[in-house]
């Protein structure tokens, strides 16, 4: 006779403190009031591309167990800016977080459970008490078993409820043009503007006066090639254009893709649906990725920035083949030759066609690549993945706060400085950096204009073009008399 497999936790799980904030919720929640079912606990904070990799996992179980079992987000912040609630609620709504998120951010909830890493997951037992706890990724692999193996003797030990858990949502909703924008560039020689309209899974096409001329994508959030009406994205970011050619970084999709506007069809390049955590130089259609997140073209050579993976790729236009070209894959703030160079999530690249600058978010730094077979990777702003504000000066003083996007003019590097809020300059030269534009959160145009995590540049005939992430807009910087404007965008079409 086999032997019934026992599942039960030793410790008692800790109370949410009283008094802490929920979103995503109307509710004040405590874990008493969910005895009778598993509860899972997801420590993570928001610009963390692992835990933006797990909420698919955390998803998948909640739909498979949803009378069993209770997801929770705990937000434990990472950067000053993500302990805001403020921010954390555009970020649920962002990537359509459903279950409740508690804002742990004096980091109390953390230390009661002894965490140690993003993003760490707890599994609690009906009756309260911790059953398991995985660090990283892989979450489903790590509990659908357990939860469905314990499921079966809870139900026979009579402690598991099986009705529906009451928890009432708050809802967000809206009917804007733009809806989260991660990326924009200039096509010159069509004078369009490109913008990755990542919350409506799209690319919007448009003229520099804001009149709209191209739709590129269904607004479904699937992977989909066809014509461009139907295709479909998910959370596309980095863009990069040649002749009637878009190429698209598909972040959600870990996807590569190509829109053709002279024959209106949408190609995936590289890429299933499926991550991957190991990309081996070949054929492009045979691979995976991990969270591409920008892009940038240069003589057919299609540079990525693999932001799950801590390293620099090459698309071969002609070839269709990828290789990696920089980075160990160590998610580390570390300068040497180019392979054993360590990145952290790099996010927004950029080229003057002799060094590839590179906005590596996770180390609040900007990395300078040289292109060739012998070049080196060095760091221009930064000095770790724990150093982080917002300090202007020359290295090593200065200071950035997860920086996604770069733009070049001459010898002036544009930066998002995101979770400031503001745009910086680096002089190339000097090596200093300074504040050009913006300040707190916030939305005006004018002379003192202010940003919200803004996150992707472009520059063109003296203007810098600002995806303005949690605006939803694009904005428009004149770059010698620094007057900022919104584009009206706008669909001169018919009906």
């Amino acid at each position: 006779m086999a032997t019934r497999r026992e599942y039960h936790g030793n410790i008692r799980a800790p109370e949410f403190p009283k008094g802490i904030e929920w979103l995503n919720t109307t509710q004040q929640l405590s874990l008493g009031a969910f005895r009778g079912k598993m509860v899972l606990l997801d420590f993570w904070t928001y610009g963390c591309i692992n835990c933006m990799h797990i909420l698919l996992d955390l998803k998948r179980l909640e739909q498979q167990y949803p009378n069993e079992l209770v997801v929770i987000g705990v937000h434990s912040a990472k950067f000053a800016n993500e302990a805001d609630s403020a921010n954390i609620k555009r970020i649920i709504a962002r990537y359509e977080i459903t279950h409740p998120v508690v804002n742990d951010r004096n980091m109390m909830i953390w230390q009661q459970y002894g965490i140690r890493a993003w993003p760490t997951t707890v599994l609690i037992d009906p009756q309260g008490r911790v059953l398991a706890a995985h660090s990283g990724e892989g979450v489903y692999a790590a509990y659908a078993s357990l939860i469905r193996e314990a499921i079966v003797q809870f139900k026979q030990d009579n402690t598991l409820r099986d009705d529906a858990p009451v928890i009432l949502r708050s809802v967000q909703s809206s009917d804007r043009y733009l809806e989260f924008p991660g990326k924009v560039i200039i096509d010159a020689v069509k004078q369009a503007l490109i913008i990755s309209d990542s919350g409506h899974n799209r690319i919007v096409v448009a003229g520099l006066d804001g009149e709209n001329r191209t739709i590129i994508g269904s607004g479904a959030s699937a992977l989909r090639d066809g014509d461009l009406d139907h295709a479909a994205f998910n959370k596309p970011q980095g863009l990069a254009v040649e002749g009637e050619l878009i190429y698209i970084a598909d972040t959600g999709n870990h996807a590569l893709r190509c829109a053709n506007l002279e024959s209106r069809q949408v190609v995936t390049l590289a890429g299933d649906g499926q991550i991957t955590y190991q990309i081996l130089d070949g054929l492009a259609k045979r691979m995976r990725l991990n969270s591409p997140w920008d892009l940038w073209l240069r003589g057919g050579q299609l540079f990525i920035a693999m932001a799950g993976l801590h390293q620099i790729y090459i698309y071969d236009t002609i070839e269709r083949t990828i290789r990696l070209y920089a980075g160990s894959g160590r998610e580390v703030l570390a300068d040497n030759k180019l392979l054993d160079a360590g990145f952290a999530q790099p996010s927004g690249l950029v080229s003057d066609d002799r060094t590839l600058y590179v906005a590596d978010s996770e180390a609040s730094a900007i990395r300078a690549v040289d292109l060739g077979a012998n070049g080196e990777v060095r760091t221009l702003v930064g000095a770790g993945l724990f150093d982080f504000g917002d300090v202007d000066g020359a290295r090593p003083v200065a200071r950035l706060q997860h920086a996604l996007g770069v733009a070049l003019a001459g010898e002036k590097l544009y930066i998002a400085d995101t979770y400031n809020h503001k745009i910086k300059l680096l002089n190339l030269a000097s090596g200093a950096v300074s504040t050009l534009l913006g300040g707190k959160a916030g939305y005006q145009d004018g002379y003192s204009p202010a940003f919200y995590e803004p996150g992707g540049l472009t520059t063109y005939k003296g203007k810098l073009y600002i995806a303005d992430t949690n605006n939803h807009a694009v904005r428009i910087a004149n770059l010698e008399t620094l007057e900022v404007s919104t584009l009206e965008l706008h669909d001169s079409r018919p009906a």
